[in-house]
């Protein structure tokens, strides 16, 4: 499951740099989150710290589109950690 960034976004700015897989950039409009690179934090936190660190309500969530389990989840961490 990689997050999703809505069109609530306010371009705060407080989501990016707390990104431990440097998933999320600034796009055309609001912040992304690059799929192929959220682990949801698996791996790194016990939550995803864009989510906590977010201002606005349910701006951050669960790509419908991106389910993954936390297994998925953690290999994809190891791959990006290149542990594997």
């Amino acid at each position: 499951m990689a997050l999703l960034i809505t069109e609530k976004c306010i371009n705060c700015d407080m989501c990016d740099p707390e990104c431990p897989n440097d998933a999320i950039t600034f796009g055309a409009e609001i912040y992304e989150i690059d799929p192929d690179k959220c682990t949801e934090c698996v791996g790194h936190y016990e939550k995803p710290t864009c989510q906590s660190v977010c201002p606005i309500t349910n701006c951050i969530i669960i790509d419908p589109e991106r389910r993954e389990t936390n297994d998925e989840l953690l290999e994809k961490f190891v791959t990006l950690q290149g542990l594997a």
